[in-house]
């Protein structure tokens, strides 16, 4: 299962009080300023979350997978995302029971219980802006 941008926009209309229409429209500016920024070359940090940036690759030489014959693979730019040391904390902590000797999930088990750091961490955040809410 994929988390979708309706989704985000249902639990944004729903955790947070906002109409629909509210949600939508805050979720779609979160999005535009983290494309804005990054499609300036900019680095794009969220506490609790992670680091997006772009990185540019210089051309180099590759193979063809299905004849094995060696190719040129142009330079580009690509977009690198680099969690958090607090998300992968959550996810490993409550998800890394679940997966066996294998190295496969076993979706059975339940997700183990506890608060989310990444979550706390970037809700927390939110205290900076308090006292600027009671000059306005």
């Amino acid at each position: 299962m994929s988390l979708t941008k309706a989704d985000i926009v249902e639990r944004v209309y729903k955790e947070a009080g906002f109409s629909k229409k509210e949600a939508a429209d805050l979720v779609d500016l979160v999005f535009k300023v983290i494309k804005d920024t990054l499609a300036r070359g900019e680095k794009v940090k969220i506490s609790g979350f992670g680091n997006f940036s772009i990185r540019d690759k210089p051309t180099r030489i590759g193979r063809n997978p299905q004849t094995g014959e060696s190719m040129e693979i142009s330079a580009r730019r690509v977009l690198t995302f680099k969690p958090s040391q607090v998300l992968k904390e959550d996810v490993t902590s409550r998800f890394g029971h679940r997966i066996n000797d294998a190295g496969k999930e076993d979706t059975s088990l339940p997700v183990q219980d506890g608060t989310p750091k990444a979550l706390t961490s970037f809700m927390n955040n939110d205290d900076k802006f308090d006292d600027l809410d009671s000059d306005f």
